[in-house]
């Protein structure tokens, strides 16, 4: 069997990519969960607090430190597979890129040590403030980085002079006409999967009893947390799809499976796109309900994939990718609501919800990871949509070095991800330290020290 070269070298780089967006999706909403955490010790000198300020700061090392490698990892992709992408988009993706390390990961790196060895060191207020600086730079680092993949969507401010992009405007670069929509996104969908994550280890360590008040602090922190990005993420989320309709449109047809341009769309729920016959197969549909969603008209017009020939990307892919995403934020809503109808009402969190919420604790890696592929395989055959396309930037290599190092990456990754797993399971397995104080601290309402 011929093997691809350029086929292997975009799985290596969804790879790369997919493995090291695990980890931003939950130390940047994670970052600022744990300023939360310690502020409110500060103020309130509740100890609970400090204990789960220390138990997840732990967790957030670990996930930084892995998010910091992968990325590394992943930018040697643009000059070992990719070097023509840097070669003609290098006077905006390297200065962006250059930003991003000059005003967030330096941040980043200056203050973590401080937050992660300063607390006995420093004054509280300075350990506080150096919390939030990481925050800070945790987002601006997403800001950069989300602004460069942004541009190559939505190009903007740019002039093309010998086959080279060069800046026209950097305001117009930066704040691209997708932009907006995708940080707002991105970061919620961080905030989001930050929030199922830690209510599903509290969860999980009070259904063992394994833990004391300050548990029961976060699992709430986790639920209202939830309760209010969820759907706004949904609302969110309209935005983003009306604004991808409007600059991408083969992409939006793509993940709704519509072949052929017509009003009144309907809404596929299920189906399996025939990329060969242009058709979906086994279809299950809702009538005019897509042409509702992307126009808000009930017979509003939604251009088809035959409107877009040559720049048709996977359909299937990006089709189920969507429905993964989709399912999940909707199941997402539904849980953390249930669970703050329990908070409100003051009722106590039963083994149920717990085992639930349990489940659900890397629900926001499958979500995120969904939506990436929508993102990123449904701007295909494109790398700066509309203008350069992937196979005219890719490396030159022969296909068996390129499925040898994707083979090594592969195998690295899942013992990392197994080891990363393993950590947070022991850690979560683990009992508490501090509970002959945390014991004597009362139980937030809603909760119960010993679950029925």
């Amino acid at each position: 069997m011929d093997l691809d070269p350029f086929v292997l070298a975009r799985i290596q780089f969804a790879a790369n990519i997919s493995f090291h967006i695990l980890f931003p999706s939950i130390s940047i909403g994670l970052a600022w969960i744990l300023f939360y955490f310690r502020y409110r010790y500060h103020i309130s000198g509740d100890k609970a607090w400090d204990y789960a300020y220390l138990f997840w700061v732990k967790i957030f090392a670990l996930t930084f430190a892995l998010g910091v490698v992968t990325g590394i990892t992943m930018s040697f992709q643009f000059g070992t597979n990719w070097p023509g992408f840097s070669e003609i988009t290098g006077n905006i993706s390297g200065p962006l890129l250059g930003y991003e390390v000059l005003s967030a990961f330096f941040m980043e790196a200056s203050f973590l040590g401080i937050m992660l060895f300063g607390r006995k060191r420093v004054t509280a207020r300075m350990h506080v403030t150096a919390t939030g600086l990481v925050a800070v730079g945790t987002s601006l680092s997403a800001f950069w980085i989300l602004s460069l993949n942004s541009w190559m969507q939505t190009p903007a401010g740019y002039e093309i002079i010998d086959g080279k992009f060069f800046a026209v405007d950097w305001f117009e670069i930066i704040f691209n006409p997708s932009f907006p929509y995708r940080l707002a996104h991105v970061v919620t969908a961080s905030v989001i999967t930050s929030a199922f994550f830690i209510m599903g280890v509290s969860a999980w360590r009070i259904f063992k009893n394994l833990d004391g008040p300050a548990t029961h602090h976060v699992l709430r922190t986790g639920i209202i947390i939830a309760a209010i990005a969820t759907p706004a993420q949904l609302v969110i989320g309209d935005f983003h799809g009306l604004n991808t309709l409007k600059y991408q449109p083969a992409k939006v047809a793509a993940m709704e499976g519509i072949w052929h341009t017509e009003k009144g769309a309907p809404f596929t729920l299920i189906a399996w796109p025939n990329q060969a016959e242009k058709r979906n197969d086994y279809a299950v549909t809702i009538p005019k309900l897509a042409s509702l969603i992307l126009t808000h008209e009930l017979d509003g017009e939604v251009q088809g994939l035959e409107d877009f020939p040559d720049a048709t990307p996977p359909v299937a892919l990006v089709f189920w990718s969507f429905r993964v995403m989709v399912g999940l934020g909707s199941l997402m809503i539904l849980i953390s609501w249930w669970l703050f109808w329990s908070v409100l009402r003051k009722k106590e969190i039963t083994r149920a919800q717990l085992l639930v919420l349990s489940a659900m604790t890397f629900s926001g890696w499958v979500a995120t990871l969904a939506g990436w592929w929508v993102t990123e395989v449904g701007r295909q055959p494109y790398i700066v949509y509309g203008l350069v396309r992937s196979k005219d930037v890719v490396a030159d290599h022969p296909a068996g070095m390129v499925a040898f190092t994707l083979i090594a990456y592969l195998l690295l990754y899942a013992v990392l991800l197994v080891a990363y797993i393993g950590a947070i399971r022991y850690l979560s397995g683990k009992p508490a330290q501090s509970m002959s104080v945390l014991n004597e601290l009362p139980v937030p309402a809603g909760f119960s020290q010993e679950v029925q």
